[in-house]
């Protein structure tokens, strides 16, 4: 695999490394750690211009960053391209720089490549989506050289397992678990 010039990136040996975002990274972060061959999934800040910016500031739609996780994953267990299966099923990657009512441009869709194949994978898995995935909108979801990646604060870590009793868990997180387990349970972690 051809890797891009990147910033530094903890990568396990025998693991790679995507960067998605899909909305909230507290609704991903849930989904992506339930997934057999992920071995560690951290949230964070990606494609913007402030360097180390906080959660505060990224909220403000002003920093360019969008909400991401960063994922290690087993290529010889999950692929990429499993990977983005499962990344859009748990989002709308037809709606600009929003999901649901969370609205501003650190919502949007975003892919942030780490090598050429990646970036080749998720652009003919995009073609494909509007005729095997049933979107009638165009897709919107931005894919870019992954360029830097800041983690959230400590306590954005494992938020949905530490606060699923929240209005915001139960209602947004919640659901999106629920549907990759209906529609992945066979890639469930044991």
């Amino acid at each position: 695999m051809t890797t891009l010039p990147t910033t530094a990136v903890d990568t396990p040996e025998g693991m790679e490394i995507a960067t998605l975002g899909g909305g909230c990274f507290w609704c991903t972060e849930a989904v992506f750690q339930k997934l057999n061959g992920v071995n560690k999934v951290m949230s964070g800040f990606s494609g913007g211009h402030v360097a180390d910016p906080s959660y505060k500031q990224v909220v403000t739609g002003t920093t360019g960053h969008a909400e991401v996780i960063q994922v290690a994953f087993d290529p010889s267990i999950v692929t990429f391209e499993e990977l983005l299966a499962v990344f859009f099923s748990i989002h709308d990657p037809t709606t600009l720089n929003r999901q649901g009512a969370d609205v501003g441009p650190q919502y949007r869709s975003a892919i942030f490549y780490h090598s050429m194949e990646q970036a080749q994978i998720a652009r003919e898995f995009i073609a494909k989506l509007p005729k095997e995935g049933g979107f009638t909108q165009p897709i919107v979801t931005e894919v870019t050289p992954f360029a830097n990646f800041y983690p959230a604060e400590d306590y954005h870590t494992n938020y949905f397992e530490l606060n699923g009793t929240q209005p915001y868990c139960q209602f947004v997180v919640r659901p999106k678990v629920e549907k990759f387990k209906k529609l992945f349970g066979d890639k469930l972690k044991a």
